[in-house]
């Protein structure tokens, strides 16, 4: 029996990277519904590149998932560049922007992402920042959890936190089924327990990727590797609990040919459709 009544459709996306744009406008596999980008990557592409990925955009469903927003930063949100990402998100016709519920700048960018100390405190200044964000962006912002290999400061749990930040901004979550995985592991608690504490009225779409095994009880998470078979458990258990979720494979590097990422993605549309089919016979 599952948590929610409420059933998404069962798309599948993947991250469009700069050297799959010849093949891609040539052809889009059937499998692939969307394609993510992170803006920051494609804002100031012109040229060939830039054509090609206009073409894309006026054919094919994108969402955008950012790099450098840093909506946890105590410095002052940078109004320049969310200005700048409304103009992309705009030209392009993209109503999904998430990003990372963490910060990456200090003096600058860090260009890596810090967990957000797990405090009151915190979940207020994002949740104000979030408001901000929107208020610009024109659109809602989707907030991810992140992977981290450190809490200083805590004063609540990380699934607390979380949750405690999608009710305080009243913002929708992109839940990371594999990031969930990893902490698991390098914070020993409960993947399940975790992901049932999820709000599943919040999440707009899933993350699934694989990670790297560094030793026993650390796993760093690289988006460069196969998922692996607790991750594919545990977006079944996503499944059972939340329901289906337009759900995204990220593959950041050592990036295979299409036709063995199709292998992954097909693998998600079967656990989508196994969910869907065994939801309408006990209906």
């Amino acid at each position: 029996m599952t948590h929610s009544s409420k059933v998404n459709n069962g798309q599948v996306g993947l991250g469009l990277r700069r050297e799959m744009l010849d093949e891609m406008c040539q052809s889009v596999p059937s499998a692939i519904d969307f394609f993510e980008i992170a803006p920051e990557n494609w804002m100031t592409l012109g040229g060939k590149f830039g054509r090609q990925f206009r073409e894309l955009t006026e054919k094919h469903e994108f969402y955008c998932h950012g790099l450098s927003l840093s909506i946890g930063s105590p410095a002052s949100l940078d109004i320049q560049f969310v200005r700048s990402v409304k103009d992309f998100l705009d030209l392009h016709q993209i109503e999904i922007y998430s990003e990372h519920l963490s910060y990456c700048s200090g003096s600058g960018h860090m260009y890596d992402l810090m967990p957000i100390p797990f405090t009151s405190e915190a979940v207020m200044h994002v949740a104000q920042r979030v408001k901000q964000v929107e208020d610009i962006i024109e659109r809602p912002l989707v907030l991810e959890n992140v992977s981290f290999y450190a809490a200083p400061g805590a004063e609540m749990s990380e699934a607390e936190f979380v949750t405690a930040v999608m009710q305080e901004a009243n913002c929708k979550m992109l839940l990371d089924v594999n990031n969930i995985y990893v902490n698991s592991i390098n914070h020993q608690y409960d993947a399940v327990e975790f992901l049932k504490a999820m709000p599943t009225d919040k999440i707009a779409y899933l993350h699934i990727a694989g990670h790297y095994e560094e030793a026993e009880d650390l796993i760093v998470d690289t988006h460069g590797a196969d998922i692996v078979d607790p991750v594919w458990k545990l977006l079944e258990a996503c499944h059972q609990y939340h329901g289906v979720f337009p759900t995204l494979l990220e593959r950041d590097f050592n990036i295979p040919q299409t036709s063995e990422l199709l292998l992954e993605i097909n693998q998600i549309h079967d656990y989508q459709n196994r969910h869907l089919d065994s939801l309408k016979r006990s209906a």
